[in-house]
């Protein structure tokens, strides 16, 4: 007789009880589930269920667009997007936010409020360089914290459950058992949701390690070995949500009073070193101190009565402030490969090079920025051959916005820390093209490549609008040393 049809009921059950299988046996029972979905599937529906299982579907679609067709669909109007945004910032589950857009519509999300166990889209700086400059922009009074050079973490907190979930919001708990452990001691509330950095420590002398260091926790075996060989450290610098309170509408000053009072402090679990700021000089001085110490920066956060948790969203409440190299550009930026060269000499056959860009929001697409060829070890780009095959695809994919034609296209999803020498303007380059120019963009002057962010995700990367800001101060700061004499090099 006929094969029997897949509906999408069933496909959606059974990937639910892949999803809740646990324990010992639980990776037969899962290999099974999926290997009876595929044998009753065509060969185009196994290709999309084995997609939805590497939760790579390829589509070219958005949490952006989805979101637009969401406001369309159940509301008749894109005006309403807003509203579906703010209740996925909170909470960032698309499917529950459509769930109740559905069935109880604009006023349901409205109520949305965080929940321990579902992750909050996180709040996102921008960037400057000058202490006068980034004080006038918060309103001349700041809280400046170290900025750690670690993994960003949300550590919600339910009873004796504790789930901590990365900077792109996936559930990072197995990584850090000793965390756990210490959130579950250490956090005097039933229910929390609070924010902090995990910072690799050394085991003899405490001192702050480099945030590639943490690469070892991401290992599924040993990984109580790698806890004892590679520590860490937690540096809570915000709450969220503490026993039924949702505070990302109140001002910072009170959610970290909040945090103080719910946190039993140790020598590895303690708040964020700060301090509340008026003067540049201090500024200054704190950034030093915090250098000294360890951190890669500081952070300035706005004091005034309207600094909420802006979930999901960057703006001007909080602003980094990392070392200005003299020499280079005011910060690094992270970028999205979309593209792969091969090499020449003696990497002839490998990947000499890779295509990067920036993410634009307001057309939820990818811009080239730059090619970059230095900085890689060649065990790195050995590491690159293996981890880019699963995402190489035979044509553009359709958010790469790309005038530049690399030997292999790759879905934007690997994101890296680039340095150059200076943003400069580019006719081959597609990032804010006609910004500044009229058919020009912005490109990085000799990028090089420092290091991989697993713990960001595409939409995570450095913006155009960010990079046009960078370029504007960038100018700027040329403009004032040729005023004050001094002609930068």
């Amino acid at each position: 007789g006929e094969a029997a049809k897949l509906t999408v009921a069933e496909v959606h059950e059974t990937l639910n009880r892949v999803a809740l299988a646990t324990g010992e046996g639980s990776r037969d029972v899962k290999i099974n589930l999926i290997a009876s979905l595929l044998s009753k599937a065509s060969p185009l529906e196994a290709r999309y269920i084995a997609r939805l299982v590497e939760g790579r579907l390829r589509l070219g679609v958005g949490d952006a667009t989805i979101m637009e067709a969401l406001a369309v669909a159940y509301t008749s109007s894109s005006a309403n997007r807003p509203i579906i945004e703010y209740a996925y910032n909170v909470r960032a589950d698309l499917g529950n936010v459509a769930k109740v857009l559905a069935t109880r519509g604009l006023e349901g999300l409205k109520g949305i409020a965080p929940t321990p166990g579902i992750p909050i889209r996180p709040m996102l700086a921008e960037r400057l360089s000058d202490p006068g400059e980034i004080l006038a922009k918060v309103g001349g009074r700041a809280l400046v914290e170290y900025k750690y050079d670690g993994e960003r973490a949300q550590i919600h907190k339910a009873g004796d459950k504790v789930v901590i979930f990365s900077r792109r919001l996936e559930n990072i708990t197995h990584q850090y058992p000793d965390v756990v452990e210490m959130a579950r001691g250490g956090l005097k509330a039933s229910e929390a949701i609070v924010e902090g950095e995990l910072v690799c420590v050394d085991p003899d002398t405490g001192a702050l390690r480099p945030f590639q260091e943490l690469m070892h926790r991401k290992r599924k075996h040993d990984i109580h070995e790698a806890v004892k060989e590679y520590p860490v450290s937690v540096f809570l610098f915000d709450a969220l949500y503490v026993d039924g309170a949702n505070l990302i509408n109140k001002p910072i000053r009170e959610r970290r009073e909040i945090l103080a009072k719910i946190v039993e402090e140790t020598e590895r679990f303690k708040l964020s070193e700060a301090l509340l700021v008026t003067e540049p000089a201090r500024l200054e001085e704190f950034f030093l101190r915090a250098i000294e110490e360890g951190a890669e920066g500081v952070m300035v956060k706005a004091l005034h009565d309207q600094s909420v948790y802006q979930a999901g969203a960057r703006g001007w409440l909080w602003i980094k402030y990392k070392r200005d190299y003299k020499s280079e550009m005011m910060d690094t930026v992270d970028l999205v490969v979309v593209g792969a060269f091969k090499g020449r000499g003696k990497r002839g056959g490998k990947i000499g090079a890779l295509l990067f860009a920036a993410y634009d929001r307001e057309t939820d697409t990818f811009q080239t920025v730059c090619k970059v060829g230095s900085g890689f070890s060649d065990a790195e780009l050995e590491k690159m051959e293996e981890v880019r095959r699963p995402y190489i695809i035979p044509h553009t994919h359709p958010r790469v916005v790309s005038d530049i034609e690399p030997d292999v296209w790759v879905v934007p999803a690997l994101v890296a820390e680039i340095l150059g020498s200076e943003l400069t303007l580019s006719p081959q380059h597609t990032c804010c093209r006609g910004v500044i120019r009229k058919g020009v963009g912005i490109s990085i002057r000799f990028p090089r490549f420092i290091g991989w962010r697993p713990d960001k995700g595409p939409e995570d990367a450095t913006t155009t609008e960010e990079l046009i800001e960078m370029y504007r101060s960038q100018l700027r700061k040329i403009v004032e040393e040729v005023a004050e004499g001094q002609p930068g090099s």
